[in-house]
């Protein structure tokens, strides 16, 4: 087979493959999305285009939905929205100064806390206790943080928002139908900034991300029908923390 055929197809499938096994914990697989396809040989700044343009397929629908049923707070959840979606280009391009060493770095802190959050973090202990009130600085700071890692990573943000955001004592329902509407917002804008660098190789991006779509959903299918998602995510902890380890692992070598 042509190598370029032969990439192309193994880009397609770690997208897939990778966005079917986190659906089934219910969560956005950009955050090893990225990593491995930097390790299979991508460039770091060709393999996080495929992790924003995944992020934004993957959760428009979503957020489709929940609009519809009247679920999204729209008053908590714009300054987040606001504040990600300017913040993930200055991400993307900041990432051209930045050393990919640091940057590499950021993504193995990143992926400990996420890792450690889907292992350990708890949502049901703030139960009882759900603020009602709308605050703006602080959810628009979790959301700036949350947009730059977004550009700078190529990840959706999300698991930096949500468990912040239930910590600050709100309702993890609301947060999950938040976190899905900011997530495509900021990723679509991460994914501009690349494009107007000239980082974008569309012959393997839009493969890649609609197999991540497609991947995503039938897991989402699956987890809905058979799984329990709190479980699942627990193994998916131990993979990210499994990334993270090899990821630094191969810095300080």
């Amino acid at each position: 087979m042509d190598p370029l055929y032969l990439n192309l197809v193994i880009v397609t499938a770690l997208a897939f493959g990778l966005s079917f096994i986190f659906a089934l914990g219910g969560v956005g697989a950009a955050v090893a999305l990225v990593p491995v396809l930097h390790w299979y040989g991508l460039p770091l700044l060709m393999a996080k285009p495929i992790g924003l343009l995944s992020n934004t397929l993957s959760m428009t629908g979503a957020s489709i939905h929940n609009i519809r049923a009247k679920l999204l707070d729209f008053k908590l959840g714009i300054p987040i929205i606001i504040s990600s979606f300017v913040l993930a280009p200055v991400g993307a391009w900041s990432g051209q100064w930045i050393p990919k060493e640091v940057v590499l770095a950021i993504f193995v802190a990143f992926l400990l806390f996420s890792g450690m959050m889907m292992i350990f973090f708890r949502a049901g202990k703030y139960e009882n206790q759900y603020r009602e009130d709308r605050l703006i600085l602080a959810p628009a700071l979790i959301g700036a943080a949350a947009g730059y890692l977004s550009g700078l990573l190529g990840i959706g943000g999300g698991g930096l928002i949500a468990p912040l955001m239930i910590m600050l004592g709100f309702n993890p329902k609301k947060v999950a139908v938040i976190t899905a509407f900011v997530v495509p917002f900021s990723s679509f804008s991460g994914l501009i900034a690349y494009l107007s660098m000239g980082q974008i190789n569309l012959m393997l991006m839009i493969p890649a991300s609609i197999a991540a779509y497609l991947g995503g959903s039938l897991g989402t299918k699956v987890m809905q029908a058979k799984l329990k998602p709190g479980t699942v995510k627990k193994f998916l902890g131990v993979l990210l923390l499994l990334l993270a380890l090899k990821m630094g692992l191969k810095l300080i070598s």
